[in-house]
């Protein structure tokens, strides 16, 4: 009698955890799909309204790719109620789309990324440092003491918003000109797509990432449980690795058409709207300073960020010429080393 009572209980388990899984998979190729579609309309709408061949064309871009992150953290703090998933998420995109030049790096056989990119990247780069960086900080002393929380915001927030401001106003002077010229060398045209359709198609796309993004943290939630996992791992490991899928499919399609500048641009560009996002996180949760409520785990994430962006901007500046281990530089190895890194340390403090 006891065995059959055991048998059932582990039957149960073990299906609960399948559908679950299932359901988080589900989730992860919806959010692929749309956003990819997503990224393809935002593209042929810039490029029939003439955006493509400003820096605002390559702000939409990265700005589109980071809507799951949006929309999942919103819906994590306003219904869900899980902060610890809506910060994992953006912290664990900033970590994992730095992953997505490893991937490229592999891609491009015969050459190294960082000898065929702009040096321009390099200044995009020290402002996501810069941003993650006092992200990590806040996050680290908002655990320590309520010195940075305002009333219902951290004074975090505002700092952040106008370092984006500036970053983004910054980045427009230095490179406008390089930036139009790569854009208007490499945006395709789109004769046989109306504008009408695109937008119809754009509009179709954002639906399913909003519906899916909002009931992605539900689903993290449900996993964090069933599996006894903390939602810190859930939400940098899991959350983020799903949201960061449009990222993923528009680089290595603007890799495919050879503009490996937009390629560059929209992942670092992804990680300076990531920690904006950040701040709007903290805007739209209404029990305080968001940081407070969270644990200081994702500062490990933060910084992890912070490293991997400083050996992007090296490889940049030093091009490295000779591959180590499967058309991989050293850069790209210790980039994939740094993300390894990051998850095993999470994972061990989800153990504790």
């Amino acid at each position: 009698m006891l065995n059959t009572a055991a048998n059932d209980f582990y039957f149960y388990m073990l299906t609960t955890q399948l559908i679950i899984w299932a359901k988080f998979l589900l989730c992860a190729v919806f959010i692929g799909l749309a956003g990819t579609k997503l990224t393809h309309y935002a593209d042929v709408i810039a490029d029939k309204t003439s955006l493509s061949g400003s820096w605002i064309g390559l702000i939409l871009l990265a700005t589109v790719t980071s809507l799951p992150e949006l929309i999942t953290g919103v819906s994590a703090l306003i219904l869900a109620d899980v902060p610890d998933i809506a910060v994992g998420s953006v912290m664990g995109s900033c970590v994992f789309n730095l992953v997505i030049l490893v991937i490229l790096d592999f891609m491009l056989r015969g050459q190294s990324i960082y000898r065929s990119a702009g040096l321009n990247h390099v200044l995009s780069a020290g402002f996501g440092m810069i941003l993650i960086a006092f992200a990590g900080l806040s996050i680290i002393v908002s655990n320590m003491s309520s010195i940075l929380d305002f009333n219902v915001v951290g004074v975090y927030t505002p700092i952040i918003v106008v370092c984006y401001l500036v970053a983004m106003r910054v980045l427009f002077i230095h490179e406008q000109e390089q930036v139009a010229q790569s854009v208007q060398e490499v945006t395709s045209r789109y004769p046989e797509i109306t504008l009408t359709r695109a937008f119809a198609g754009y509009l179709l796309s954002a639906l399913v990432v909003v519906i899916v993004g909002i009931y992605l943290p539900f689903v993290g939630t449900e996993l964090a449980d069933i599996m006894g996992w903390n939602k810190t791992f859930v939400g940098t490991l899991f959350i983020a690795l799903t949201t960061s899928l449009p990222e993923l499919a528009v680089t290595i399609a603007a890799l495919r058409m050879g503009a490996l500048d937009m390629a560059f641009a929209n992942v670092l560009g992804s990680n300076l709207f990531n920690v904006a996002i950040l701040a709007l996180n903290d805007l739209v949760f209404l029990r305080g300073a968001l940081l407070s409520y969270i644990t200081s785990a994702h500062a490990i994430s933060a910084f992890t960020a912070v490293v991997m962006t400083g050996l992007v901007i090296v490889g940049l500046v030093n091009r490295p010429k000779s591959n180590i281990f499967l058309n991989l530089n050293w850069i790209s190895l210790s980039l994939l080393a740094a993300y390894l890194f990051n998850t095993y340390v999470l994972y061990v403090y989800n153990g504790s």
